[in-house]
C-alpha cells in the first residue's frame, strides 16, 4: 500500500506543541509590536519643562504685558502730534495703497487731480468729516483735525500737489 494517508498530517502531533503553537501565536506579535513602539519613539527625549527654569525662558515670562508691543499713553500729559506720514501708515493706508472702495491711490496722480482741483480745504473737510466710503478721520476717532490735515498734505503731495503741511497748535 501506499504512504498516501500520512501526506495529511499536522506538524503538531501533541498536545504539548498544540500548547506551544498558540502560545507562540499570541506572543510573538505582541513582541513584534511592543519591538516596532519602543524603536518608532526611541528619539532622545528631554522631560517636558527642562527648559522652563532657564533665565531667558523666566525672564520672558515675568516681563510686563506693556513691553509686548503696547504704547502707554499719559492722559494728562500733552498731546504728541504724528506726521502726515506716520498717519498715513498707521490709517490711511488701509485704503490708499490698495485703491479699495474706489480711494485713490498714493502716487496716482490721476486719480487726485480732481480732487487737488478742488482745494486743500475742502479736502481736509472730506477727510475730518468723511465722504462717501470714507469714515470721518479715516475711522480713527483719536486723531486731532491737524494730524487728519498734515496726512492730507502728505498724500496729496505725493500725488502732484504743493500743499504746506499744517502748524500744529
Amino acid at each position: 500500500m501506499s504512504d498516501a494517508h500520512d501526506e495529511h498530517e499536522s506538524v503538531i502531533r501533541t498536545p504539548k506543541q498544540l500548547i506551544a503553537a498558540i502560545t507562540a501565536g499570541f506572543l510573538i506579535p505582541i513582541i513584534a509590536i511592543v519591538l516596532l513602539v519602543k524603536y518608532v519613539s526611541s528619539d532622545h527625549q528631554v522631560g517636558a519643562g527642562s527648559d522652563a527654569l532657564t533665565a531667558e525662558a523666566i525672564a520672558a515670562r515675568i516681563q510686563p504685558v506693556a513691553d509686548q508691543g503696547f504704547t502707554l499713553k499719559d492722559a494728562n500729559g500733552p498731546k504728541v502730534f504724528q506726521a502726515g506720514a506716520e498717519v498715513y501708515k498707521a490709517v490711511c493706508a488701509a485704503c490708499h495703497a490698495t485703491g479699495a472702495v474706489g480711494a485713490p491711490k498714493l502716487g496716482d496722480v490721476a486719480g487726485w487731480s480732481k480732487r487737488i482741483a478742488q482745494g486743500y480745504d475742502t479736502l481736509v473737510s472730506h477727510a475730518v468729516m468723511g465722504i462717501r466710503a470714507m469714515p470721518a478721520k479715516g475711522g480713527n476717532a483719536d486723531l486731532d483735525d491737524i494730524e487728519v490735515a498734515s496726512a492730507v498734505a502728505y498724500m496729496a503731495n505725493q500725488s502732484g500737489a504743493k500743499f504746506k503741511d499744517p502748524a500744529a497748535k
